[in-house]
């Protein structure tokens, strides 16, 4: 469980755990790089409507989705499923906003990282006296 001292084994463990499960390198992608974007498909002109339609755009669909995308959209949404495992509830009131993995991860990392630092001035500190 991540806590104010443990971001650095917290983030490798958690990592090396989305690379145990079954799609782990979307996972990880997920994580790292950030979700599947669906595209714009492009839509025709309907020259037999009245008036006539100029060509158009649309976001792609479930049904559109190549097997591929639509794995990838699975494991964005295990890549959460996975972070939010390894947090404490205050941390989850802070990133509870985020949509993606990658929003999550990095709101984390902005997190700890303060704590980081404030561990390691700790240290130095203690390591003088």
């Amino acid at each position: 469980m991540l806590n104010k001292d443990n971001y650095v084994p917290w983030s490798s463990r958690l990592l090396r755990y989305a690379k145990s499960k079954p799609n782990r390198k979307l996972i990880v992608n997920s994580i790292l790089y950030g979700p599947y974007v669906r595209r714009m498909i492009i839509e025709p002109v309907d020259p037999i409507r009245i008036p006539p339609i100029a060509e158009y755009t649309h976001e792609q669909t479930d049904d559109e989705l190549a097997e591929k995308e639509a794995k990838q959209m699975k494991a964005d949404d295990q890549a959460i499923q996975t972070i939010l495992m390894g947090i404490p509830e205050d941390i989850y009131a802070a990133v509870d906003s985020c949509d993606t993995a990658q929003e999550i991860w990095l709101c984390d990392e902005q997190m700890m990282k303060g704590s980081d630092i404030g561990a390691q001035e700790k240290k130095a500190k203690l390591f003088n006296e």
